[in-house]
């Protein structure tokens, strides 16, 4: 414990999902950064994507039991408040080994017993909520804010600190690319085809549905694939174990011998493969993408300038449709139901789309303006300002 110390420390917590790491270690990053000397320190489980991301990135990280909140009526009712009380009780003890001086939270399992802890310890919580329907432990955490910054407006946040929307704390790729499309866009777009294997002078539709794939989006742009090598190259990344279905619908609508993979210099046109670590150069490249429209997804593709044909997923309460509808009202991208995403759709809609190059590229533009490219600094510096305060309250 450095409690005497005046360098901040800084306690960070969440994860479970991509979506709740990637975030957190770019802020925790941004702060290193800018405070190198910052203590800094990561509250995860032992179970998510926390484990393996947050010593990679070089922090330290502390682990308790996931204690999710009862969403019905079962035997896990009746064992929560021990367990909550349990987990509370080892961040509080955390908090003080660490020498905390102000939590910054993200959601996720471990976020929730953060705020109640730091809450209890007299400590100021920070919180980046980024999704457009705030979660069940940011609504907690926000009732004790000091500070909270969204990606999106109206998140269902109610609190007495100032909200705003800052923007999603970009991947370091993400935003090593935004950097190079801002100085030169043409030129990092050429570049990004090419160091793929792809024509410079050929359009490119890039479709993913994330990590598991989007079966939809998969037959429906496979089945329209002959179409869509008439005027341009496709980027496909299918999804774990879903390539095979979209290479058979590929050879039936477009004939054998079209499909190969990303990376090659062959003259084939339609690039399928399973997954693509290097997303920036994938969106970089992209003409036109059409996807889901999880938050990750459309702040990143937003960050880059990049139109998009946003398919929502058709489940939960509706939270991906939120998601797309602000950059669709700016006029960054087309917003279409899952039900109505065809084939059919694909062959009457996207040639006509990617041949306008004048609205293409307005509609670039437009989503540029919407995304925002500094919110990891900006989240690192208001929590360094509020852990200052604090350093210099307790002398």
């Amino acid at each position: 414990m450095t409690g005497t110390s005046t360098a901040p420390g800084i306690v960070l917590a969440g994860g479970g999902t991509a979506g709740h790491v990637n975030p957190m270690l770019s802020i925790a990053s941004a702060i290193r950064d800018m405070r190198p000397e910052a203590r800094i320190s990561i509250i995860g489980t032992a179970v998510g994507l926390e484990a393996d991301l947050v010593p990679a990135a070089g922090f330290e990280m502390d682990t308790i039991d996931k204690v999710p909140f009862p969403r019905k009526p079962n035997g896990y009712m009746f064992r929560f408040p021990g367990l909550w009380r349990r987990e509370t009780a080892k961040v509080r003890g955390i908090l003080a080994q660490r020498g905390a001086d102000v939590v910054v939270g993200v959601g996720g399992y471990a976020a929730a017993p953060a705020y109640y802890a730091a809450h209890k310890a007299g400590l100021p919580v920070v919180i980046h909520e980024q999704n457009a329907r705030a979660g069940m432990a940011n609504k907690l955490g926000a009732r004790w804010a000091t500070y909270i910054g969204t990606v999106y407006e109206g998140t269902g946040l109610s609190s007495k600190a100032p909200i705003e929307r800052v923007g999603l704390p970009l991947r370091a790729p993400i935003a090593a690319m935004a950097a190079s499309l801002e100085k030169n866009r043409d030129t990092a777009h050429t570049s990004a085809k090419i160091r793929l294997g792809l024509d410079p002078l050929l359009p490119v539709v890039l479709v993913t549905g994330g990590s598991l794939g989007a079966q939809s989006l998969n037959a429906a742009v496979s089945g329209a694939s002959k179409t869509l090598l008439e005027f341009a190259q496709v980027v496909h990344l299918t999804g774990k174990g879903k390539i095979a279905d979209v290479r058979a619908a590929v050879d039936a609508s477009a004939g054998p011998g079209n499909i190969t993979g990303l990376g090659s210099t062959s003259d084939e046109r339609y690039h399928a493969v399973e997954y693509w670590e290097r997303m920036d150069l994938a969106f970089a490249a992209a003409d036109l993408v059409i996807c889901r429209s999880g938050a990750g997804t459309v702040a990143e593709i937003t960050a880059l300038g990049v139109p998009a044909v946003y398919v929502p997923l058709p489940i939960g309460n509706g939270e991906q449709r939120f998601n797309a509808r602000p950059v669709v009202d700016a006029g960054g991208g087309l917003l279409v139901d899952d039900a109505d995403f065809t084939a059919d759709w694909v062959r009457a809609n996207v040639p006509a789309l990617v041949h306008d190059r004048h609205a293409l590229r307005a509609m670039g533009d437009a989503a540029w303006s919407y995304g925002i490219r500094d919110a990891a600094q900006t989240m690192a510096r208001h929590v360094l300002d509020i852990a200052d305060a604090r350093v210099a309250r307790r002398g």
